[in-house]
């Protein structure tokens, strides 16, 4: 019996294992991960282990030790297969064994769509989501010369960009008009489109795939709807990801995009919560219901929800944040920009550093930044404290925020 079973060792799991410990529960808290090794990073597996900057046990986010000074029990290489939300029990590994539990935290994340067309389960179609899957694509590259990326949303520009790096010849793939439609202004899209097209990869867009073709069950190439060939050793798939929510859904727990949770990550059962990647909530920057994939999320809701578990209170409220590394350009977003109506550009596009400030009806929403982290950090300030500066502020060089923000109590600062 476990006072806190938490399925999942993500930044989500780890994170409200943590906040509740610390936030005074004192019951046994048992954390149960499907994978063999310890809890890790996933951010730098399409970037920097791919290249050589990081190993393995790099990755790890905390070792054995301090799980147990905090006494945290990890159980890893196990499965959870159903939750009893009667009994208070969870089945694992399939053989009958089961856990009961006081509180049940889900942080299952999110895995990759997967793609449908035919050819794709040939062997050499690739997709990123684990360390397992980060060593095959590595090991995979080494011997390949001739790369697809199909998707130009964040995983697949960022393996293109560590592909190209590498000396690949990359094409990629994507079937809207522009790079990360979902995620960033036609600006910042046309941004990376050149500066992926001057690195060497070829992008097409408005294309789509349909099919994928080999010899002896290994890809060789794929076919596009607009009857091209491509030759590919190599094919990494990057289309999206679909929140891990069956056991969630089996348990009749509401799902919608999702599990839905409110803003201490309770769900429908006030004895279980979730957050992260697999969880869909209301959030008041977006002015409405999503499910955020983001490391920044993951853990700022983890610790609503940690802190619920342990009786406290400490509602997630967190500005959104997001960030990727590709080539010599570090992209962050905070905020969430849809539906603007006007922007301002600080900074130049022409020298990669430069931020694009978002508006909805005069009011800041989100702000992208290439290489201009100062403005992020005082994006963070002004979106989370409602204080807008205006666009002609904003496009300034030489105003500073700060006079802006002085005689406000931030909640970021």
């Amino acid at each position: 019996m476990s006072g806190l079973v938490v399925i999942g060792a993500s930044y989500a799991g780890i994170q409200a294992a943590l906040a509740a410990r610390d936030s005074g529960y004192a019951e046994r808290i048992t954390v149960i991960a499907d994978e063999h090794l310890l809890p890790y990073q996933r951010p730098p597996l399409s970037k920097d282990f791919l290249l050589d900057k990081v190993t393995r046990d790099g990755l790890v986010l905390r070792d054995e030790a301090f799980f147990k000074l905090k006494q945290i029990d990890l159980m890893l290489e196990t499965r959870v297969h159903a939750i009893d939300r009667h009994t208070r029990r969870v089945s694992i590994n399939g053989n009958n064994a089961t856990i009961g539990f006081n509180k049940l935290f889900i942080g299952t994340g999110s895995h990759p769509r997967r793609l449908t067309v035919p050819g794709a389960d040939l062997d050499g179609v690739c997709y990123l989501r684990s360390i397992v899957d980060a060593v095959d694509l590595k090991d995979r590259l080494k011997n390949a010369a001739e790369i697809v990326v199909i998707g130009g949303g964040f995983i697949g520009l960022e393996v293109a960009a560590s592909a190209s790096k590498l000396g690949k010849k990359v094409t990629l793939i994507e079937s809207a008009s522009r790079l990360l439609e979902r995620a960033v202004s036609p600006l910042v899209s046309q941004f990376l489109f050149d500066l992926h097209t001057r690195n060497g990869v070829d992008i097409r867009l408005n294309e789509s795939i349909a099919s994928i073709g080999g010899a002896n069950g290994k890809a060789s190439f794929v076919s596009t709807a607009g009857d091209a060939r491509l030759v590919a050793d190599l094919v990494l798939v990057g289309i999206g990801g679909v929140s891990s929510d069956r056991l969630a859904r089996d348990a009749q727990l509401s799902c919608t995009n999702g599990i839905v949770v409110d803003d201490h990550g309770m769900t429908s059962d006030p004895d279980i919560y979730a957050a992260g990647d697999c969880a869909n909530h209301y959030n008041a920057y977006a002015r409405d219901w999503v499910r955020l994939e983001s490391v920044q999320n993951a853990q700022d809701q983890a610790k609503a929800a940690g802190l619920a578990i342990a009786g406290k209170t400490g509602p997630y409220d967190s500005v959104p944040r997001f960030w990727s590394d590709q080539y010599d350009a570090k992209l962050q977003t905070v905020g969430i920009s849809r539906n603007f109506d006007r922007q301002a550009i600080r900074g130049s596009l022409e020298s990669g550093q430069f931020s694009v400030f978002y508006y909805k009806q005069g009011k800041l929403r989100a702000v992208d930044s290439i290489n201009r982290a100062g403005d992020q950090m005082a994006a963070r300030r002004l979106i989370g404290t409602g204080v807008s500066p205006s666009p002609e502020q904003a496009a300034d060089p030489s105003f500073d925020f700060k006079s802006l923000l002085t005689p406000i109590k931030t909640k970021e600062a």
